[in-house]
């Protein structure tokens, strides 16, 4: 008879934990921003206020995304999205999309912003083809003055990421996923 109480107990555990998580998923991917290249190039003049060095990408990168406002948020499982916009040349040539799904140590939600290099025509190109995703080996770096500097691309991009708000701890494991629409 007990264990069919704590099996229950455990159930009715999970099932609280799962309707949180997907509360808190849903509220968090809300603040995501349509996408708006106005508001993409704001955060362009963001990212270059916070780390002045950080123009020496925007000036010598192949192309480069950035996603002005990813909302995030988890509660064990966790998710995150963001509408973007792609640069070539300095110029908006597509919008970008990002989902995550993480799984893992994590309570809370956050907003950030977020700006991806490309080094070259072969990154930029993996990029907006179907349904990329990072893999493993690619890392944010957090930006803050002067960590632009010692910054280094791997496997063609480099990716910086600027807190705009929210709480969020985490020790997860999941990869973005990015879908592209070229103008």
């Amino acid at each position: 008879m007990s264990d069919s109480i704590n099996f229950n107990l455990i159930t009715n555990n999970m099932k609280t934990i799962l309707i949180s998580t997907i509360l808190v998923i849903c509220f968090m991917t809300g603040f995501a921003q349509k996408n708006d290249v106005g508001e993409s190039k704001q955060t362009i003049k963001d990212f270059k206020e916070e780390d002045p060095g950080i123009s020496k990408f925007f000036n010598s990168a192949y192309g480069y995304a950035v996603f002005p406002g990813i909302g995030k948020g988890g509660f064990v499982v966790g998710g995150a999205g963001g509408k973007g916009t792609v640069f070539k040349g300095g110029t908006a040539v597509g919008d970008a999309k990002m989902s995550q799904v993480t799984v893992g140590f994590q309570a809370g939600g956050q907003k950030y912003a977020e700006v991806i290099f490309f080094e070259n025509a072969k990154a930029y190109e993996r990029f907006i083809g179907d349904n990329y995703e990072f893999s493993a080996q690619i890392s944010a770096v957090a930006l803050k003055a002067g960590v632009s500097a010692d910054a280094e691309y791997r496997d063609g991009m480099l990716v910086f990421t600027m807190a705009i708000g929210g709480l969020m701890f985490e020790a997860s494991v999941g990869g973005q996923k990015f879908d592209t629409q070229m103008y």
